[in-house]
């Protein structure tokens, strides 16, 4: 089992829903987006268009971030998840240099959103948190976990976001990669990520 997951470019509007959700679930301070959607244009005018990628953690195969990591922090489950141990990071930030996705977030204070003080949202959800060390998406492996998907891939309106099992060729995902000649962001890196797009 290896957890995987397939965003297809075709589908996605770019309405960020996906990382409102992110936000609301894990309750992440300001600057802080596990998950971000990134925007080109394309063609000449009049036939222009518009593309959105969103980029979660890739949930490397073979994550650098793991490999230069020398507290022991950062791990890797057996169903491929990538996740920071915060008890053992010591916020030296090797992990987010190492990574070729810009998906890691150092957090050196936490501060309200709103010049009024922390509302009660935020004094109940940054109590997870503590400073001077590293975050990252860890797709919603509490949510898994618990046989749920990711907040992300609930709240797409689209249904552009799939989660599943790459190790099985029967299922939806590696379905979808097959068929639809899904591809990863930055092969050349070496880390083969656990993330696929669908071309648009």
């Amino acid at each position: 089992m290896r957890y995987g997951m397939v965003i297809d470019l075709k589908r996605c509007i770019g309405c960020r829903a996906c990382v409102v959700a992110c936000k609301a679930e894990n309750g992440t301070p300001p600057g802080m987006f596990w998950r971000e959607v990134y925007q080109w244009e394309y063609g000449k005018y009049p036939r222009v268009g518009r593309t959105y990628l969103p980029r979660p953690c890739m949930h490397c195969k073979e994550p650098a971030c793991l490999n230069v990591c020398p507290s022991g922090a950062t791990q890797k489950r057996a169903d491929g998840i990538v996740w920071v141990d915060h008890d053992k990071c010591i916020g030296c930030r090797y992990c987010i240099n190492a990574c070729p996705y810009d998906a890691r977030y150092f957090l050196a204070k936490i501060r309200p959103y709103y010049p009024q003080g922390f509302t009660p949202y935020e004094e109940v959800m940054y109590q997870r948190f503590r400073t001077g060390v590293v975050y990252k998406c860890d797709f919603c492996k509490d949510r898994l976990d618990q046989g749920l998907n990711p907040a992300c891939v609930d709240t797409c309106l689209a249904k552009a976001c799939n989660i599943g099992d790459l190790d099985d060729p029967d299922s939806e995902v590696s379905r979808l990669i097959a068929s639809r000649h899904g591809f990863q962001l930055s092969p050349e890196a070496g880390t083969e990520p656990s993330v696929y797009y669908l071309p648009p």
